[in-house]
């Protein structure tokens, strides 16, 4: 076991603080075990209520009372602890504030061992070790598992599943069970083992409602305070009106990324999109997840922002290690242009969050797919648009006449009215200038009228609203127009 030999060459090096930051608590006991064990060395556990306790056949409780509170522990290991390894499991909650005496044990502890006699292995899910203790410690990261030990999770789970059914096996396919396994990245082996436990519990088999049930738990055990949200509802291209080139090239590199290319092979990495309000960016955006079949994350870039130094960038990284865990994943970056403003307003903060996001762009190797939409091209700093940062950018123009006879089509059909009974191309002709979302709106509009007169929705109806609808085109036409002119100057391609 890799972990295992690493850490025994930690403790044989002398380290007198070892510091494991890991959700994992059980695991990260089991390798102490192991060391102790080879090492022929006692091992000791501390919690804050059960005190300490020696590890072996069977845990020894050793006067709890006396060593429960963390003063009284550390004393004990100062002045008469013997020889050992003693795993510190709670000592994070008092490292949190200014503890003085604490830090100073600690610190007498670590300088008076002679070959490292008392090796103290601090636990949590964060350790915020003080600066003079730094130099004195040794982090060790556990390492999460990889798709071969994740695949001997799931069959292990399926194998213990077996045994409490007779005469059943679990169901699956080939196909399904290799994206469980590639869902599942990214938790530690206790957190993979619950919820492969979970997909197989309540049904006996292994299917896509599954998969998507994993991606749901996993987001909430990875996400801590983040800016982050899991988009629980992605869509289906079919109820996408128009963008025929953006689909076709989607689908020239699905499986690239969802298969995952061959070693040496590019991976795809993402798309800008460009375009007026209300022209279907943000579906498009939720409708790349649903078309590959993986976990649409949206990042609130106004949410990144702290008014404490520092605190806007940790944020940003923070959230794109989130989303590299969730890989093969989707990240949306709804309105970009908001939130990386090139003025120097802030202090500085826009740019170094630009900065950090542009780093990720050219160096992260993950599976996760970035998909930024914009309204505003003016207010992107150039260095996000050169070749390179995207692998494409594509214009989101109005819709067509036929585009807007296929979006009225699909929103009658969303709220269980039959679009054969409505002469569809007419309607579209009467939209002239108008966005998806007011074409949806209208809809909406004429609905909530015909029901408030206990009537169907007709034709008629639904005419005069198009009529009574005002475009945003309308009264934005000649900064449509720069948008448009933009695009074709530079060569971006029609959605």
């Amino acid at each position: 076991m890799p972990d295992a030999r690493d850490l025994a060459l930690v403790v044989a090096s002398g380290a007198p603080l070892i510091l494991m930051e890991t959700h994992d608590e059980p695991r990260a006991i089991d390798l102490l075990t192991r060391v102790a064990r080879d090492q022929q060395r006692e091992l000791f556990q501390w919690t804050c209520t059960d005190g300490l306790r020696r590890v072996g056949f069977g845990l020894q409780v050793e006067q709890p009372a006396e060593y429960a509170e963390a003063e009284t522990l550390l004393r004990h290991l100062k002045e008469r602890a013997g020889p050992g390894l003693y795993a510190l499991c709670d000592l994070h909650h008092w490292l949190h504030g200014e503890q003085p005496r604490l830090v100073r044990l600690l610190k007498d502890i670590a300088l008076r061992q002679n070959a490292a006699a008392v090796t103290l292995a601090l636990i949590s899910h964060r350790l915020p070790l003080p600066p003079e203790l730094a130099r004195l410690a040794a982090r060790f990261e556990l390492v999460l598992p990889d798709e071969a030990q994740l695949l001997g999770i799931v069959r292990d789970e399926a194998r213990r599943w077996a045994r409490l059914k007779p005469d059943a096996k679990v169901r699956s396919d080939d196909a399904t069970l290799k994206r469980l396994v590639a869902n599942l990245r990214g938790l530690s082996h206790g957190e993979a083992r619950r919820l492969a436990r979970g997909a197989i519990v309540d049904d006996g088999a292994i299917t896509e409602s599954d998969i998507d049930a994993v991606n749901r738990a996993k987001f909430r055990l990875l996400d801590a305070d983040s800016v982050l949200s899991f988009e629980y509802r992605t869509e289906r291209f079919a109820e996408v009106g128009g963008m025929a080139n953006l689909k076709a090239w989607l689908e020239l590199r699905r499986g690239a990324f969802v298969d995952a290319a061959a070693p040496g092979g590019d991976i795809p990495k993402g798309i800008l999109l460009l375009g007026v309000q209300g022209g279907g960016k943000s579906l498009a955006a939720k409708a790349v997840a649903g078309l590959w079949g993986i976990p649409l994350l949206r990042l609130d870039v106004g949410a990144l922002y702290n008014k404490y130094h520092g605190e806007t960038e940790r944020n940003l990284r923070e959230a794109l290690q989130l989303a590299e865990a969730m890989a093969p994943a989707v990240l949306w970056l709804d309105e970009i242009e908001k939130g990386l403003s090139t003025a120097d307003q802030d202090g500085g903060t826009s740019q170094r969050v630009l900065a950090t996001l542009l780093t990720w762009m050219a160096e992260r190797t993950s599976r996760v797919f970035l998909v930024a939409t914009a309204n505003d091209i003016t207010r992107l700093p150039p260095e996000l648009l050169r070749k390179g940062r995207f692998d494409e950018l594509f214009f989101v123009d109005l819709p067509d006449a036929a585009t807007r006879a296929d979006i009225l089509g699909i929103h009658l059909q969303r709220r269980g009215l039959a679009p054969e009974r409505f002469d569809l191309p007419a309607l579209a002709a009467l939209a002239e200038q108008c966005s998806g979302a007011e074409l949806e709106q209208a809809i909406v509009s004429a609905h909530y009228g015909a029901r408030a007169r206990n009537a169907e929705l007709d034709q008629a109806a639904l005419a005069a609203e198009l009529l009574r609808t005002t475009p945003l085109a309308t009264l934005m036409a000649e900064r449509i127009q720069g948008l448009r002119d933009w695009a074709r100057e530079r060569g971006v391609q029609p959605a």
